[in-house]
Parts: structure tokens; sequence; C-alpha cells
């Protein structure tokens, strides 16, 4: 009988291939200031309208780089977890950290889910920290910018969801009162008319329902304002097909996830089927699962979400496959400020940034978690700040964390 007390402990080093520094041989001493060694990395995760965590690295040289990794149970342990890999390393190698890091957890998951989103929360602070020492802004270390500006779209709420009047009045106000140009609302809410949602097929009443939200919202904004409507992967193909027919005749920006992300050839069917534009991604991994998606051409506009879908060199390769087909990213995001941030950086140096969305605009509190002002009549202006160029206000911080959780150790 095996003795599992004898085993390797996970933390040991594998045979497998290993891209530690110490193996790779990456000990040369680097001048500039550059010679840095990372000392530990912490978690906490706030109450927002997610629980956001946030991500520390610390360093010998008392520069600490801040990140985000999107919501989720289990990605503080996995940081935790993947600590003792970080620690001696300089963080200026991003990329190196980044596979190494794969390369580490790959027996348990690294290829798309939860340690993927683990993973990313690292590398948003490694970016952090990298433009701290090197003192230029993240955007700089992926290639410079493309636009000062990166366009922010606001999905929008209202407590009578299922209201097209009520949503035409939110989206005016949203407009009018917030100075966003670009919104989503959501279509996959009750309509009064369904029999069994679990089957994902839409009877009639439901999609004269769903196209009469389209109708109200785009009438009432007009040229005001770009609008597209999510359907979080609630319909069968036929019945996504159905819907994508009947809002064509309306200024539709885009309609996002109308079927489960599972299945890539009926996500292919039902674009093709149609001339609303289609979006799709947020719930895809790494840029080997989201070129998949493009290269087959089964998207219109292709949604990562930063944070999750593997970091910010990660989104910089799917926006390049991207700009093969000639495919926009608009960057799903429901983050706090400093992945939001984040995803302005990536979007700040790709040439095919479309948007950048923002879900906590019902969130009062939501950007006095860091010191800097965000966003600014629907836009993020890049910051000019070394790395990310947001501060976290540690008293916002911990007045706003989830119960239990600790405050991060002062630089």
């Amino acid at each position: 009988m095996t003795d599992y007390g004898t085993l390797r402990d996970p933390n040991a080093e594998y045979t497998m291939r290993d891209l530690s520094a110490k193996t790779m041989g990456v000990r040369a001493k680097r001048g500039g200031g550059r010679d840095v060694e990372i000392t530990d990395v912490q978690t906490t995760m706030v109450d927002g309208n997610f629980p956001w965590t946030l991500v520390r690295v610390y360093t010998d040289a008392g520069i600490v780089g801040t990140g985000e990794a999107y919501w989720g149970a289990g990605v503080p342990e996995l940081i935790e977890r993947m600590t003792p890999f970080l620690v001696g390393e300089n963080p200026l190698d991003i990329d190196r950290l980044y596979e190494h890091l794969v390369q580490k957890m790959s027996g348990e998951g690294s290829v798309e889910g939860v340690t993927v989103t683990a993973i990313a929360g690292i590398e948003v602070a490694l970016h952090d920290l990298a433009g701290k020492i090197l003192e230029v802004p993240a955007y700089q270390l992926l290639g410079g910018k493309y636009r000062d500006e990166v366009r922010v779209y606001c999905d929008c709420h209202t407590e009578e969801e299922a209201d097209p009047e009520a949503c035409a009045d939110e989206a005016e106000r949203v407009v009018e009162e917030l100075g966003y140009d670009a919104l989503k609302f959501d279509l996959d809410v009750p309509s009064g008319f369904e029999k069994d949602r679990a089957n994902r097929h839409l009877r009639p009443g439901e999609i004269r329902h769903k196209t009469e939200i389209v109708e109200r919202v785009t009438e009432r904004v007009k040229d005001r304002a770009d609008v597209a409507f999510d359907c979080h992967w609630t319909f069968s193909g036929g019945s996504a097909k159905r819907l994508a027919d009947a809002i064509e005749a309306y200024d539709v920006w885009w309609l996002e996830d109308p079927v489960p992300p599972e299945n890539l050839e009926v996500q292919e069917e039902v674009t093709r089927s149609t001339t609303t534009p289609i979006t799709a991604g947020e719930n895809r991994y790494r840029v080997t699962e989201l070129r998949r998606l493009i290269e087959n051409q089964a998207v219109d506009i292709v949604a990562p979400d930063m944070p999750k879908v593997g970091g910010m060199r990660e989104t910089r390769k799917i926006a390049d496959v991207a700009n093969q087909y000639y495919v926009p990213v608009a960057m799903h995001n429901v983050s706090s400020p400093v992945a939001t941030v984040a995803s302005a950086h990536v979007g700040t140096a790709i040439p095919n940034s479309l948007a950048v969305e923002f879900h906590s605009y019902e969130l009062d509190w939501w950007e006095d978690l860091v010191e800097e002002t965000v966003i600014e009549d629907g836009y993020v202006t890049a910051p000019e700040e070394p790395g990310l160029g947001v501060t976290l206000d540690l008293d916002v911080v911990a007045e706003k964390m989830v119960d239990g959780e600790e405050l991060f150790d002062e630089a």
C-alpha cells in the first residue's frame, strides 16, 4: 500500500519542464536598479458588487505591485499555493514567470478556469511592479500607445429590468446624466411568456418582448450612444438565430453570448446566420481558446475578460490574433478600479480596442478604492504614472473587505 505521507511535497521542484531562474540559469546581475527579487505575494478580497480579489507582490527593493484577479472561489488559495514559485524571482521577467506558473500548476488545471484567473491576478501585479521599477506606465511594457483614452461602455440595470420603457428611461438617464455614449442591457430577463427556461427555447412572445426592449432603447438614445445587449449564454442555437434575425432592423452594437460557450460550431452557425454583430469570449481562457473563436470567424467582436483570461499580455496576444482577422476587442470587465485601469492599459496598446466594460455604476464608492480618478465622461485616460498608475486607498480597502479577510502588509 502506498504511504502517502512519503510522497513529494507539492511545493518541491518537479522533474517536469521548470522555468524557474535557478533551473534556467537566469542569474546575471542587472544594472540600473533592476536587480530586484520578489519576497512575498498577498491577497485580500473586497466586497464590491462582486468579491474582488486584490493581489500585491512585494520585493526586497521596497516596491510593491498591485493587481487583481477575476472574482471566484479558490483564487486566494491558489495564489498562496503559487507564492513559493515566485519568491526570489526577478519580477521584470513577466513572460517567463507567467509560463513558469502555468507549468508548475499544470497538474492542477492551468489550461483554463480558476487557476488561470489566479495567475492573471499575479501577472497584472507584475506589470504594475515592473512599470514602477522601470519608471514607465504599464502600456509601455505592452508596446506603447495607439490612443490616449479608452472608451468605456456602461452595463446598465433597472429595478424593472423586464420593462422596455424602464430600460429606455435608464438608457437616457445614463447618457444624459452620467455622460456615457456606450451602453449594454440584459436580454435574458423574464418576459411573462416563459414555459420552461431549462430547455433554452424562446417562444414567439419572448422574442417579441426582447425585440421590444431593443427597439425602445435604441430608438430612445438614437445616435447619442451605441447599445449592446447581453444574453448570458441562455438560448438554443435556433432561438438565438431567431432573436438575432428579429433585431436586425435596429441599431444594435452587438448581441452578446446568445448561446452557451462550449459548442464552437453552434456559436459559429449563429454568427454566420445574421447581420446582427455577435460577441463572445468572456468564458474562454487564454489565447489558445479564444484563437478558435476568432479563426473560425465565430464572432464579429471578441470579448476577453482581462483578469480572467490570463492577464494583460495574454489579452494583448488575443488582440493580435483578432487583428489578423480584422476583429475588434471589447473587453468584458466586472472589476474594481485596479483591473479596470489595467484593462485600459491594454486597450491603449492594441490597435483594435473597441471599449472596456464598466459594471459598477450603481456602486457609489467604486472609485473610492483608489486615490485617482478613473472614469471621466465615459472614458479612461491612460495613466502616465509608472505601473498601472493607481494607488489603493487602504483605509477604504479595510472598510470594504469581505468578512474574515486580512489587510495587506505595508510596503
